[in-house]
């Protein structure tokens, strides 16, 4: 690229020039449980990142209420304000809500006459026939696109990756599967998953937190702090809210995710074995039950901060070896016993696979998703394939960029979507008119 070049105005497409002038300006758009990702296909980055969840005010009685989209909408103060999410283990399960908050994603920022721009969008590979439909239905009825595809999120990122076979192990925020993948399709028998995503971590922090009596407190309580020594108790000035315009408790919680999304990011560790992380041989002598390497210091927003030692292993843990995930009463966890961790949905998903593609694929293993963000998982997502599968050779690969890691489901629809060779397979307006909305299943493989 040249000194000079520009960058384009969030508005704008990409010129047909740019990516061989096959398709004008497709939309492309990633809907997840956390995050909602669009852009312009041949693109390198979503221009529109938003929450998945939303702000529900009044609707009390027979009126509608007020539904806020958007970061700056969900993290402002507004009295009432219940914080909601239409999507549940990946997929929609809100049909009233999804439409208007990926029209939100689509428009804000991108394009404000949906009919003139194709439509790729991502679904996950379990996805119902009935949820496919609708939202091929939404696509064509209620957004009047000329053209639409629904392309599967693990081909996508395998895509964005550069390989057409591979066992694509997405850590997302409510669930980690796992998908092989073979010539650019999935070999559906082979598609497990378990709900020890994002925010299983959360809660298993929230059940740590809570172990040692240490409450969260949120950025927006705070008025201000005075520094303090590690694991002296905060000196801090709360929020003071008139009655009636005290924020909801599901606001509360929301934010509170976001301080623990920081302690992911900053604190939590994934023992990288080999084997399951050692237990500790009593309470007080935790950190003496394995090299640990030292502790992390996390800083809570009202200025309370702590070292975390073996502890910030064993939050993380539960992925892997779900019979030792902490548990509280008051916090909601996964079964321990019939749970299965990362390692057994490895070895689940390449059972049924034939023993000739086996080997090709576990050459091929990616590792993607927001969650495996997580330091250290790539070496033990490792560790697990090399005892499950002893003989094949294993290469992993789980790109350093956080943004692709993060977006490797909408990179590889912006790649898709702006192939030449990508032309023939959107399913136009005409023929939607002509079969209806199960055409997807017929087109949409």
């Amino acid at each position: 690229m040249s000194g000079g070049m520009q960058t384009l105005p969030p508005t704008q497409a990409p010129s047909s020039v740019e990516y061989g002038g096959d398709e004008i300006s497709a939309l492309v758009l990633d809907p997840g449980c956390a995050w909602t990702r669009a852009g312009f296909a041949g693109e390198d980055t979503p221009k529109c990142v938003i929450p998945s969840s939303y702000g529900a005010i009044g609707g009390k009685e027979d009126s509608k209420p007020e539904l806020v989209f958007g970061d700056n909408g969900i993290n402002a103060i507004r009295p009432g304000m219940e914080i909601k999410n239409p999507m549940s283990d990946g997929i929609v399960a809100d049909w009233d809500v999804a439409p208007q908050l990926w029209r939100h994603a689509l428009t804000s920022r991108l394009a404000s006459n949906l009919s003139e721009h194709p439509l790729l969008m991502t679904e996950p590979a379990w996805n119902p026939p009935k949820n496919r439909e609708k939202t091929m239905e939404i696509a064509f009825e209620d957004f009047d696109v000329p053209a639409f595809y629904l392309a599967k999120s693990a081909v996508c990122a395998s895509f964005a990756s550069g390989k057409a076979t591979c066992l694509l192990i997405d850590i997302g925020a409510s669930n980690v599967s796992v998908t092989p993948i073979h010539d650019g399709f999935v070999l559906r028998k082979g598609v497990t998953r378990t709900p020890l995503g994002g925010d299983f971590l959360s809660n298993q922090i929230r059940t740590y937190l809570a172990s040692i009596n240490v409450p969260i407190s949120a950025h927006y309580q705070i008025l201000s702090k005075t520094a303090v020594d590690v694991g002296k108790p905060a000196e801090a000035v709360l929020r003071q809210f008139a009655p009636g315009q005290e924020p909801t408790a599901s606001y509360k919680t929301y934010q509170e995710e976001r301080v623990l999304t920081q302690f992911k990011e900053c604190a939590a560790q994934v023992w990288n074995g080999p084997g399951p992380l050692p237990p500790a041989t009593t309470p007080g002598a935790a950190d003496q039950s394995f090299n640990f390497g030292g502790g992390r210091t996390f800083e809570f927003p009202d200025g309370y901060n702590l070292v975390f030692g073996s502890e910030r292993f064993r939050i993380t843990e539960g992925i892997f070896t779900p019979r030792n995930m902490l548990t509280h009463p008051d916090i909601p966890h996964p079964d321990p016993e019939t749970t299965m961790g990362i390692g057994s949905i490895m070895a689940s998903a390449l059972k049924d696979v034939d023993i000739e593609l086996k080997g090709q694929i576990l050459n091929n293993v990616l590792v993607t998703g927001g969650a495996s963000l997580l330091m250290g998982l790539t070496d033990r997502v490792n560790s697990e394939l090399g005892v499950a599968f002893p003989g094949p050779r294993l290469r992993i690969t789980a790109t350093g960029n956080p943004v692709e890691r993060k977006y490797a489901g909408w990179l590889g629809g912006s790649i898709l979507a702006s192939l030449g060779s990508f032309h023939q397979l959107w399913v136009s307006r005409k023929e939607y008119d002509e079969h209806g909305p199960g055409i997807v299943e017929k087109r949409c493989k």
